[in-house]
């Protein structure tokens, strides 16, 4: 499966963006699907996701301002990301794998596929 990400980019604190993700697999409804991020000097971070195409899941930092969406008619997925804030400049994956379990979803190792990752620059 290849993840193709697109949408990043330059924007205002309070600004909104939003990412997407195309795969190339045609059944990707199966696919548990996730953005991750990781900023300068950071970690990769578990962002958002929807597991088993029904559940969604954000990390602390992002609910209620980000919003994961998919449609799996055109085998994407979508961050919408509004409010944003300087700290959430970074550079931004997609990633999908039919395999996750519900324990692992917001585990970046448990994600076999991942686009390339997307820049995100909110300036203060």
């Amino acid at each position: 499966v290849q993840l193709q990400a697109s949408g990043g980019g330059l924007v205002q604190a309070g600004g909104s963006l939003r990412l997407s993700c195309v795969a190339s697999e045609r059944t990707f409804s199966g696919y548990s699907v996730a953005w991750f991020r990781q900023a300068p000097g950071k970690d990769r971070e578990f962002v958002a996701g929807i597991f088993r195409g029904t559940t969604a899941t954000y990390a602390d930092s992002v609910k209620g301002r980000f919003t994961i969406s998919r449609d799996n008619a055109k085998s994407a997925e979508y961050l919408q990301m509004n409010s944003l804030k300087p700290e959430d400049t970074a550079v931004y994956s997609c990633a999908a794998d039919s395999r996750i379990i519900w324990s692992s979803r917001t585990s970046s190792s448990a994600y076999d596929y991942w686009g390339q990752g997307t820049l995100v620059t909110v300036s203060s």
